[in-house]
């Protein structure tokens, strides 16, 4: 996953990022390589992204 892979708003439910992000410390064992990290820290920004989507929606 690149940056420019990002979008403003997601297209993936912050449900499902979240289950990437815990597949992806599952898999890792507790400590993120390099680009393991990297592919957490976007992760992260679209989950956040998907959150604050599902926020103003639901608003």
């Amino acid at each position: 996953m690149s940056p420019d892979s990002l979008v403003r708003g997601s297209v993936r439910s912050a449900a499902d990022l979240n289950d990437q992000i815990r597949a992806l410390w599952r898999h890792a064992g507790g400590s993120l390589s390099a680009q393991e990290r990297a592919e957490y820290e976007l992760l992260v920004v679209e989950w956040a992204a998907a959150i604050r989507g599902d926020i103003i929606e639901a608003a």
